[in-house]
């Protein structure tokens, strides 16, 4: 196997656990949208990592990290409801990203690659930042697990049970900051969020406990990744968008399968 190809699915591979991980509480909890607003984000972090002379991907994790303590700081303080505050910085970090762009004069990077993803151009630092990104994300999901679970259960009984809600919500929406982060070469930032929705909501057609859930998505996920790299190189189609085709196909599938059942 080529090297480059074996950099891109061991990538993919690392990208697929942490979505079944992290889209389940997605799931739960009905924060699509939290995801979609930290993905529209990650292209203002792009430009302002061109503009800064910062690496591109800490740039996005940057920008992606302020935008959630935005987002938690905000959904307890604003008098707004929430899908009206997450359209707002959703929209407007895209627009900013996008003003800015179209002002750089000499920008030498290839915009459609972030906006749909360039898994085969993984380099052996980019697999080594997704490694770590990943050992990080698994880490905290770990700390907070058992908070979310019971926030997602009845907030009123986890705050009852002494559960902090702003900070295990801090560190979840930041975890998933890092995922779009790792996530953005592999799918692109338009489609980070529906790597972590379509994995996690086909698990939850079967899955019958939490746990199995979060270990079904993974295996979802990760078969996605593959059927999808395989089928993008022989079609010679996008890699992103046929990964999230192909774990859409799969969610037809196994919902088909279990509503006969």
């Amino acid at each position: 196997m080529d090297e480059f190809l074996l950099r891109a699915l061991c990538a993919g591979m690392l990208v697929a656990v942490m979505a079944g991980t992290l889209g389940s509480v997605i799931i739960w909890r009905r924060m699509s949208y939290f995801g979609d607003t930290l993905s529209h984000s990650a292209l203002l972090g792009v430009v302002l990592g061109l503009v800064s002379g910062l690496n591109i991907t800490l740039g996005v994790i940057l920008s992606s990290i302020v935008i959630a303590i935005l987002l938690v700081m905000l959904r307890r303080r604003s008098v707004l409801q929430e899908d009206a505050l997450l359209g707002v910085l959703a929209h407007g970090s895209l627009a900013a990203g996008l003003v800015i762009w179209g002002s750089l004069e000499h920008a030498n990077v290839d915009l459609f690659s972030y906006l749909f993803g360039d898994l085969l151009a993984v380099s052996r630092s980019s697999l080594l930042l997704i490694l770590i990104v990943t050992c990080i994300v698994l880490v905290g999901f770990k700390l907070i697990y058992k908070q979310l679970l019971l926030l997602s259960i009845n907030e009123d009984v986890a705050t009852t049970e002494g559960v902090s809600v702003d900070k295990v919500m801090l560190i979840y929406v930041i975890l998933i900051a890092l995922f779009v982060a790792a996530a953005m070469q592999v799918v692109g930032i338009l489609l980070t969020t529906a790597l972590l929705i379509i994995p996690a909501a086909t698990a939850r057609l079967h899955a019958q406990s939490p746990t199995k859930m979060i270990g079904s998505g993974v295996i979802w996920a990760m078969l996605a990744v593959i059927l999808g790299t395989g089928v993008s190189l022989a079609a010679d189609l996008v890699i992103g968008p046929a990964i999230v085709l192909t774990a859409s196909l799969i969610f037809v599938l196994v919902w088909v399968r279990f509503k006969k059942t």
